[in-house]
């Protein structure tokens, strides 16, 4: 064996028993933030804080509404935002340029004809195309899964496919909204309506993202109620011939500019080593984008405003960013990541906060072995607000570009149950939010970024042994 790779060996050996060694250290190094962890906890749940990242949030969306990227709405919105985290005190505030979609909704409605003649609740899906002037009225076909479209292809040609899935779960069902207008123009459909991805509706229409897919005819795409999703169903299922006129002016204009944004407190001993906290500005154009993502954002706006507050500094950068059309696919962190890929190895946790602010009940982290045992105590510290867990699979599609290169990453555990009850629809508004559970939120963000950019050493990563033998070399 080369001499060379026997040192590393034996340096790799010894850097893995040591940290277990000095394992019961770094539990008492976490154990001693519990003062600075109450500290935080108190400012935001009980004291001269409470109900701040609400009060903010408030204001913010009753002023703008929603805030589609791409539009001007949205880019008078990051201003404000920069002259609110520089009135409130924090560090290298600016804007970084991304380039992001600018699709436009335009006019839109659906009306079926036959049997009755009743009016569709519908929201036309991003990137969706529009019908033309005229508008397209034609025949349905409904089908329960991919499966039966496949099965059924022959009756497609010519006709609106209407998706009545069952709701299994987000992750699974908006499939559906993300492939269903490809799969069925594949056919020889001439539009799609999809039910809504939600486990409960109130006659209430969901949009979100779909995807076309390269070489098929790209046909105007919508998603209808789980009501009228089930009403069609159940008139197929009878042998009724059923007709719907649709019609929708939504374009893709040419790509514009917008900005991520970015507020930091400066680390004391490493400022090039980083602790980043995020949620994403944009929203759909429904709603306030209050819980998708304002609370989010406002929480992360808040970590760094409580730790500013008590006039604490870590000894590493703790940075804020607010992403930009992240309901677009994560644009605006993906041109992000291309800026900052550099920093990847100074970048000790990346978290995001994008599925909801209700009452917290810890993190959810995803890390190798030791990282995921340091982080089991930095979570100890949150025990006087119930939110101690520590749950697998931390996740974000903002963080995802961070987490692919092996940053650990860590997203918000919450009572979010009723996330998919509001989410991109008209109801997403103030009215969800609560100020007891977003103080609680705050300060879980808090404690968590401050401890982890105050330790004396980053989150290890499986990469870390890479870079010893490197060293060695």
């Amino acid at each position: 064996m080369d001499w060379k790779i026997l040192i590393a060996l034996l340096i790799f050996q010894h850097s893995s028993v040591s940290f277990q060694l000095d394992f019961a250290n770094i539990r008492r190094e976490i154990a001693g933030y519990q003062d600075i962890a109450n500290q935080i906890i108190d400012l935001s749940v009980y004291g001269a804080a409470q109900n701040q990242s609400y009060n903010r949030l408030a204001n913010f969306t009753d002023m703008f509404g929603y805030r589609l990227a791409g539009t001007v709405n949205l880019e008078n919105a990051i201003d404000y935002m920069l002259q609110e985290l520089q009135a409130d005190k924090l560090e290298n505030v600016h804007g970084e340029k991304a380039e992001v979609p600018h699709w436009v909704r335009g006019e839109e409605y659906a009306t079926m004809l036959k049997p009755r003649v009743h009016s569709l609740p519908m929201l036309g899906l991003g990137y969706s195309v529009g019908t033309g002037p005229k508008g397209i009225q034609a025949e349905v076909i409904v089908v329960r899964s991919f499966d039966e479209l496949e099965a059924r292809a022959a009756e497609i040609p010519g006709k609106i496919v209407v998706y009545n899935q069952d709701y299994l779960g987000y992750g699974i069902s908006v499939e559906y909204r993300a492939l269903g207008a490809a799969k069925a123009a594949k056919h020889g459909a001439v539009a799609s309506l999809i039910r809504s991805i939600t486990p409960l509706s109130v006659d209430s229409p969901h949009t979100g993202m779909q995807d076309y897919a390269q070489g098929i005819k790209q046909i105007p795409t919508a998603c209808i109620t789980v009501e009228d999703a089930e009403m069609m169903w159940r008139m197929a299922q009878r042998g009724e011939i059923i007709e719907v006129f649709l019609n929708m002016s939504a374009q893709n204009l040419p790509n514009v500019m917008s900005r991520n944004t970015v507020a930091e407190i400066k680390g004391s001993t490493y400022p090039d080593q980083t602790v980043l906290v995020s949620g994403h500005l944009d929203s759909w154009d429904v709603g306030q984008g209050a819980m998708d993502d304002g609370g989010g954002a406002f929480i992360s706006w808040q970590a760094l405003s409580l730790v500013r507050q008590l006039g604490l500094r870590p000894k590493r950068t703790l940075r804020m960013v607010l992403w930009t059309a992240e309901e677009f696919g994560g644009v605006g962190s993906e041109a992000y990541f291309k800026d900052h890929q550099n920093e990847v190895d100074t970048m000790s946790l990346v978290m995001e906060s994008d599925e909801g602010t209700f009452t917290p009940s810890g993190i959810q982290f995803t890390g190798n072995a030791n990282a995921t045992k340091i982080m089991t105590e930095v979570l100890k510290l949150l025990k006087p607000i119930n939110a101690s867990i520590l749950d697998k699979q931390g996740d974000g599609t903002d963080i995802g570009p961070w987490m692919s290169a092996g940053v650990p990453g860590a997203s918000l555990r919450n009572a979010n149950d009723n996330y998919f009850y509001y989410h991109h629809t008209n109801g997403d508004t103030m009215t969800v939010q609560d100020p007891i559970a977003m103080n609680l939120c705050s300060a879980v963000w808090a404690v968590t970024a401050f401890v982890v950019a105050d330790m004396d050493d980053m989150l290890p990563r499986d990469s870390d042994h890479v870079h010893i033998r490197v060293k060695v070399h």
